[in-house]
């Protein structure tokens, strides 16, 4: 379980949000909604650890996500909106090299299979500087196939997605909430996941 209470978050002098509370369980996804420069990105970051707070507390299992930083880190998987994608790295070295920095040590085997589910096997040796947007946000979201942490925080990761890659998203996301994990994401779009899964956040600037 995951607790939001009393957060908020300052920016130049300015209020993004103030007083912000939730409570995220197992197998529900919380959908953060808001204008552009309301704070979604900066709760986002927030939430997995790569930014203090100006107010409020963050509880993982009941623990504050700062003096059990390591436990946390260990349950949680963070995508930012930027895939975060080497140019000079071939594809399938861009996801064995992600796998290793979170801890994990998948076998060639197991990242190539990851690859063709995102329907990048055909250019697992090509460097990844000669990718579209939508095929770097697939290398990207390919770590959601082999990193099965409890918590995914993900900012916009519908971003670039055609039809196909989009479904195959929302099913990667229900699975994992039938599964009992927890995910909370920013999109412009409203997941197509089970209804009595989807919980909904409004971020209105400076409240």
């Amino acid at each position: 379980m995951l607790n939001v209470e009393s957060l908020a978050c300052q920016r130049g002098g300015r209020w993004l949000f103030r007083d912000l509370a939730f409570t995220l369980n197992p197998g529900q996804l919380l959908h953060i909604q808001g204008a552009n420069g309301s704070g979604k990105t900066s709760l986002l970051r927030m939430l997995a650890g790569l930014s203090s707070l100006d107010d409020g507390a963050i509880c993982w299992r009941e623990q504050s996500i700062s003096s059990a930083r390591e436990d946390y880190l260990t349950e949680m998987l963070y995508l930012g909106h930027a895939p975060a994608v080497k140019d000079d790295l071939s594809v399938r070295e861009n996801l064995t090299v992600s796998c290793r920095l979170a801890g994990l040590q998948p076998d060639a085997k197991v990242v190539r299979a990851a690859l063709e589910t995102v329907g990048l096997n055909g250019r697992l040796h090509l460097p990844a500087r000669v990718l579209s947007q939508g095929q770097r946000r697939r290398l990207a979201l390919a770590r959601l196939c082999l990193d099965k942490r409890p918590l995914w925080i993900l900012d916009e990761p519908f971003t670039a997605l055609d039809v196909h890659a989009t479904q195959w998203l929302e099913m990667q996301l229900e699975a994992h909430l039938a599964e009992g994990g927890l995910v909370i994401l920013t999109t412009h779009q409203t997941p197509r996941v089970a209804e009595q899964r989807l919980h909904i956040l409004s971020i209105e600037a400076g409240r």
